[in-house]
């Protein structure tokens, strides 16, 4: 077995691991106990990684069409990369440089989004190169940038173990930064007075825990921050001599804070005047601040302004360039802060150049050896895809990223990416919602496989290293970028005078990742994040560094501004005047409640990774909207009816839930399930593409909606072992590429996995009346229920049931169950246990069919590496069991620590002690 030093591939903590692997096959993954993100410590998702590294679903050789009447058909790179060089030569002679677009992702390496962005600005000629970290990040850049002068956190983890006072705003931590939140738990461990204070619409896992949680109305943190503000200066607690000495700007935001009474601020945010008083008296008395915020600040129309607000308070408490003090925004994705520091956003140039400044635009070009880079901003992604819409870009080129289903406004995003002339793909997996419309199938390598750097949200760039070779044809896609260049820039040579001195040859001459690297070092010399003492030598000898680690140092730098200095033209920061403005939608008569979306635990964006591990399931099996209880009475909804979920932009069909997390008018649906796992684009299909004019992030967190009741009577569960049986070939995750056509079908369908040690498949589907028989008959082919051999059926034509079961060896392998339903919870538990016993199985065909054997069904797994059930830990809380209790019998949260909020919320609502490990 060998083992591989790299970091986890989810999100901005920027975790340490270790890949463990033999030969070709990666086997196994523990955290890297030296990576100082994570010192060993990994999540329910980055401990699972090595199960995700399959190729069933994985792109695994260039698939091209040549019109859209067509299939994609499997051709040579060769042929693949001239015929997009063709095509994209073709429409820029005709249309021009800007016809072109290029859509990124913040999970790409630093090395790779480098090269994309060179491609584009360099070569091309075109600033059309935007990122899904436009969706996640680009709100807090702006917010950085207006007050600090410079996109860069000015903290790092170790602060959380110094604050006094911990301000985590528009984040359940617990969720979507799971390793963050072990550190928070052990600075309240080691310090019991330390405060913390959540700002969060929900009542979260992270805002339970906390000692004031601020359930404000959402889209109200500015009003809330102003509040607080005039609470520091009523009560004498703002630091008037840092504010002279190392600020400008003060003035305005004074009077706006001023008039901004805790009383109008408690009206506006729905949260109780004392409260306010109490955050603030805490935040400006404690010996160091610290905030922790992500998406619920950033995704929304007013998102820069959220986060600077928040960073006034920092200003004017000097809670800034201390240990234990400063804003410290969360970054999303593995490597969204890398990209930044490329520039790969469409208003952005390496090494944090400004676009619009002209100096900047000539030292880049001058790196590059090219005559000029262009002025004019790039489109960002919500107006890429409207740009594809209207036509006005022909091509886009799309890498590691599914906008097709992450973008808000999907039929607005789709309808641009069927009316696109030509559409790439560069993608690990050959089943996201956007592969459907790539003219160009191009598969790339992923985690595991990949070489280069990252940097996570504290500035710490970490290597990344490739423990097994690439599957199939994959390619690095820094790789295929170069080699598209190349061949691009022989093609544009003879008939485009933008490429005039531009030789693509030269330009992209790379032989190695380290060469990328280097090349954007030097890019660095000078800048804020200047990294020009950085090599990966370095990296490989003396392991992750922060940024900026200048030419001769030995080490990066803890946190910036220590010296009360700011990269801005006085040397100050700046106080914005931040206003409270109303949402870009806000709810009324058609729309009454409004739609906040999110992370969950387990899951992983659009779920192309997380949705092949079918353990990651167990704790919320498929999509739900949650719901306040007083809000599902009012329309007579029950836990697990089927909703129509309506905004001004689209419909769904989704499981509802009661949730005592929500207030009432508010619902919740989680940001994962698209089209893959569910009928319909998911969330999305609901959100608005309005944006904050800085950053142009869009508002995400905030759509009005309606909600009713939606009966289907017509119901069909099928379950499958992916695994299957000895001497059967069938199963495996391509089942469910071959089922998620089928979803489309229905009315409201879900399809997921389940099991542990063995793979399952779980398709439930309502509908209004018995679907086509085309649909059946093309599941039942998917099934192999279509055999003759080993099968068992039933049909009642008349009342519309049939239902068929296949198995080998006494053993269930495939079951399909259509008009009546009521065997499917006893089945999935027998597949589960392995149960042998032909003779049940008829008993599922029976026209009302009961369990002859049957256990309690176990519920939602809380403790993922453990395998540890709600209903096993609620049994021994009604035993009078502690937190500590449950750590010794069931061993839950002892391992990652992923579900241990969970079980100490659990305690807590149950009037159970947490105990002293709590």
């Amino acid at each position: 077995m060998n083992e591989t030093k790299s970091s986890c591939c989810y999100c901005g903590v920027g975790c340490g691991v270790i890949i463990q692997s033999e030969g070709e096959r990666i086997i196994g993954v523990r955290g890297d106990p030296d990576h100082p993100a994570n010192f060993g410590r990994l999540c329910t998702k980055g401990a699972t990684l090595h199960l995700t590294a399959r190729t069933d679903l994985r792109a695994m050789h260039p698939e091209l069409r040549v019109s859209r009447e067509e299939t994609r058909k499997r051709v040579s790179w060769d042929e693949a990369l001239d015929h997009a060089a063709g095509r994209f030569a073709q429409i820029i002679h005709e249309h021009g440089p800007d016809s072109v677009a290029f859509y990124i992702s913040g999970q790409l390496l630093t090395e790779d989004y480098y090269v994309f962005n060179k491609l584009a600005k360099g070569l091309i000629g075109t600033n059309n190169v935007d990122t899904n970290s436009r969706l996640c990040m680009s709100s807090a850049v702006a917010g950085y940038k207006a007050t600090l002068g410079m996109d860069a956190p000015p903290n790092c983890y170790e602060d959380i173990d110094h604050a006094a006072c911990l301000f985590i705003a528009g984040s359940n931590t617990a969720f979507a930064h799971p390793i963050v939140y072990r550190r928070i738990e052990d600075a309240r461990a080691k310090n019991p007075a330390l405060k913390i204070i959540v700002v969060d619409p929900r009542r979260t896992d992270t805002a339970a825990a906390a000692d004031l949680h601020l359930a404000i109305a959402p889209g109200t943190d500015i009003a809330l921050y102003n509040a607080m503000l005039h609470v520091l200066l009523a009560e004498k607690m703002v630091d008037r001599n840092y504010i002279a000495a190392h600020t400008e700007g003060f003035e305005a935001i004074e009077r706006t804070a001023r008039a901004t009474t805790v009383e109008q601020a408690a009206a506006i945010c729905a949260v109780k005047a004392p409260d306010i008083i109490t955050a603030a008296r805490w935040f400006g008395a404690a010996k160091a601040t610290l905030s922790l915020y992500c998406q619920g600040l950033n995704q929304s129309s007013h998102g820069t302004h959220n986060n600077a607000a928040l960073i006034n308070l920092h200003l004017a408490t000097a809670h800034i360039g201390r240990p234990g003090a400063g804003p410290f925004s969360l970054t999303g994705q593995p490597n969204a802060m890398g990209g930044r520091e490329v520039g790969g956003l469409s208003n952005l140039l390496s090494a944090h150049r400004d676009l619009a400044n002209p100096a900047h635009r000539a030292e880049v070009a001058k790196l590059w050896g090219v005559p000029d880079v262009p002025a004019k901003p790039g489109k960002t992604a919500v107006e890429l895809f409207g740009a594809l819409a209207s036509g006005e870009v022909k091509a886009v080129w799309i890498a590691c990223t599914n906008p097709a289903q992450s973008m808000p406004g999907q039929d607005q995003v789709r309808a641009a990416l069927q009316n696109a002339d030509f559409v790439v793909l560069q993608e690990a997996y050959r089943n996201t919602d956007t592969a459907a419309y790539a003219d160009l199938l191009l598969p790339a390598t992923s985690w595991g496989e990949k070489e280069g750097t990252v940097t996570n949200s504290e500035r710490r760039i970490t290597r990344v290293r490739a423990a097994v070779p690439a599957p199939g044809e994959a390619r690095a896609d820094w790789a295929i970028a170069a080699d598209f260049a190349q061949r691009l820039g022989a093609a544009l040579a003879a008939s485009s005078p933008q490429v005039s001195g531009r030789d693509a040859m030269k330009l992209f001459a790379y032989t190695s990742t380290e060469a990328v690297f280097n090349e954007h070092r030097e890019s660095t010399r000078g800048r804020d994040l200047d990294i020009t003492g950085l090599s990966y030598a370095m990296l490989d000898k003396a392991g992750p560094q922060q940024w900026p680690l200048r030419e001769g140092e030995t080490s990066g730098r803890k946190r910036l501004y220590e010296n009360g200095l700011f990269p801005t033209p006085s040397g100050r920061a700046r106080f914005v005047d931040a206003k409270h403005l109303a949402a870009a939608e806000c709810a009324d008569a058609d729309y009454p409640l409004l739609l906040n979306t999110g992370r969950l635990r387990d899951q992983w964006h659009g779920m192309s990774r997380t949705g092949t591990v079918a353990r990651l399931f167990s704790h919320a099996p498929e999509a739900l909207l949650a719901m306040h209880p007083a809000d599902m009475a009012s329309r007579r909804l029950a836990h697990g009816d089927i909703v129509k979920v309506r905004s001004r932009r689209g419909e769904l069909a989704v499981g509802v839930e009661a949730s005592q997390e929500l207030q009432p008018g508010q619902v919740f649906l989680p940001m994962h399930w698209g089209s893959q796992f569910m009928a319909g684009a998911g969330a999305n299909a609901l959100t608005s593409p309005a944006f904050d004019p800085f950053s142009k992030q869009p508002e995400l967190k905030l759509a009005a909606v309606a909600v009713e009741k939606f009966e289907l009577p017509y119901e069909i569960v099928a379950l499958a072992r992916l695994t299957g049986m000895a001497g059967d070939p069938s199963g495996g995750l391509a089942l469910t590429a071959t089922l998620q056509p089928l979803l489309q079908h229905f009315d409201w369908a879900s399809l997921g996995l389940f099991g542990r040690d063995e793979d399952f498949l779980v398709m439930h589907a309502r509908c209004a009346k018995a679907p086509a028989a085309a649909v059946l008959a093309a599941m039942d082919s998917a099934l192999r229920l279509d055999d003759k051999d080993a099968l068992l059926s039933y049909s009642d034509a008349a009342r519309g049931i049939s239902k068929k079961i296949r198995f080998a060896g006494g053993h269930i392998l495939a079951v399909r169950l259509a008009g009546e339903t009521r065997a499917a919870a006893w089945l999935q538990e027998a597949m589960l246990d392995g149960v042998a016993a032909p003779e049940l199985w008829r008993f599922a065909l029976a026209p009302l069919a009961t369990p002859p054997v049957a256990r309690a069904p176990r519920g939602r797994i809380v403790c993922n590496c453990l395998d540890v059930s709600e209903n096993e830990i609620a049994s021994r809380l009604t035993q009078g069991a502690s937190f500590d209790d449950l750590q010794a019998t069931l061993k839950c949260g002892t391992s990652c620590g992923s579900c241990a909020p969970e079980l100490k919320r659990l305690c807590v609502e149950r009037g159970h002690r947490l105990g002293a490990a709590a």
